[in-house]
């Protein structure tokens, strides 16, 4: 059983990689399979159909981006608004990197998938909530270890903020620079109160 498990992950990773680079349309099953140097017969043990496969990348994207996510939220030492803007500037980072590397399916496949396939909008949807619930937690943190204020509700800057920078993440590309992800560095800074 780890064998199929571990072929199901190579095949999930490289498809991610090639679909950060490329978008989910340009990218065929058989290209990754060959990539991945997995036989092409093996494809629907894995995965019942291409939605079906698009569904378990995103999965597997914000599984790993959650993980990593934890990890700067949860660091000991710092107050709430220092873990949080480590956060932003993690995300600024993996942003500046050239096609982002596999770091931004979110970003990159957003619009282009969410009109294809339900699955897939659905799986963004889903990702993308656990994301705002997270930084709605630490922006609550920080209310309560009085290291950032707000004029509003958790909820509602946490999602504006990751609206925000998702916005901002497509302009990056967009012009090639990152300006708007300084932009929204600053503007972040501003209604977190920092």
């Amino acid at each position: 059983m780890p064998v199929a498990t571990d072929t199901r992950r190579i095949i999930l990773d490289t498809a991610q990689r090639i679909i950060a680079r490329k978008g989910y349309s340009a990218v065929g099953i058989n290209e990754v399979l060959v990539e991945a140097g997995v036989p092409k017969g093996s494809f629907y043990h894995y995965f019942a159909s291409k939605d079906a496969f698009g569904e378990a990348i995103l999965k597997s994207y914000f599984a790993d981006y959650l993980t990593d996510m934890d990890g700067i939220l949860a660091r000991s030492g710092q107050s709430a608004a220092e873990r949080l803007m480590a956060y932003w500037q993690q995300w600024r980072e993996t942003q500046s990197i050239e096609d982002c590397q596999g770091k931004c399916l979110a970003v990159k496949l957003g619009a282009e998938v969410a009109d294809l396939s339900e699955s897939m909008r659905l799986a963004l949807k889903e990702g993308t909530s656990v994301i705002v619930d997270r930084i709605e937690r630490t922006i609550a943190s920080g209310l309560e270890d009085g290291s950032l204020s707000i004029d509003g509700e958790a909820r509602e800057v946490a999602q504006a903020l990751y609206d925000m920078w998702l916005g901002a993440s497509i302009m990056a590309k967009i012009h090639r620079s990152l300006t708007p992800l300084d932009s929204v560095t600053a503007t972040t800074r501003r209604l977190l109160h920092l």
